[in-house]
């Protein structure tokens, strides 16, 4: 007899969802920087975080799906479509409030605390933000399938923490490090309390 509150077909709907919204977000990347190239020149480069510019505030929202160029573009692409399906397999609710509080949060962090007349763009902010978040998960939730996704994407991506050390005055190290710290925000807030375990049937025999 099945529990009703575990439909036969739930893993494989959630993986479908996983890949959909993974196919949504990359395609999404790749549409807006066709667009922005051979209509527009470039320019919409211009919505990304100016740190401590009030006119630019908003920009957090657009930064991390800004390019400069295609070269910046193929580099985050695999990165962000393997982690961003790992996030969603966690749950498609919870990966969705992980992106709403990976974006403000740490486009926030970026354009408080970055660079003074720099300009912060490019989706490193969600791949180092779905890298935390899956290292997060894998701490606080200590599932057998948490922690085998949080040491997957260790393996596949762990090399790319050195990213948030400011190394290179062409790469923003802040929006490596600012996602990061966003991803396991999102991390504990979703997944920082685990179930309490049940109580075995067993009993053990009394003694008198």
């Amino acid at each position: 007899m099945r529990s009703p509150s575990l439909p036969p077909h739930r893993p494989r709907s959630l993986v479908g969802a996983a890949l959909l919204l993974t196919a949504l977000l990359v395609g999404g990347v790749w549409v807006q920087e066709v667009v922005d190239q051979f209509a527009f020149g470039g320019r919409l480069d211009l919505y990304g975080i100016v740190p401590r510019d009030p006119a630019r505030l908003e920009n957090v929202l657009a930064a991390p799906f800004l390019h400069g160029g295609f070269g910046h573009l193929i580099a985050n692409t695999g990165p962000l479509a393997v982690l961003a399906f790992m996030g969603a397999l966690r749950g498609v609710g919870r990966f969705l409030a992980a992106n709403a509080v990976i974006i403000v949060l740490g486009g926030g962090l970026v354009w408080l605390l970055g660079r003074g007349g720099s300009l912060h763009l490019g989706a490193s902010l969600l791949v180092f933000g779905y890298l935390a978040y899956l290292l997060g998960v894998g701490w606080w939730e200590r599932t057998p399938g948490a922690i085998l996704a949080a040491l997957l994407a260790l393996f596949l991506y762990g090399g790319v923490l050195w990213g948030v050390l400011p190394t290179n005055p062409l790469v923003s190290w802040e929006a490596h490090l600012f996602g990061f710290v966003a991803g396991l925000v999102a991390a504990a807030w979703l997944h920082g309390r685990r179930p309490p375990r049940q109580a075995s049937s067993y009993s053990p025999p009394t003694r008198f």
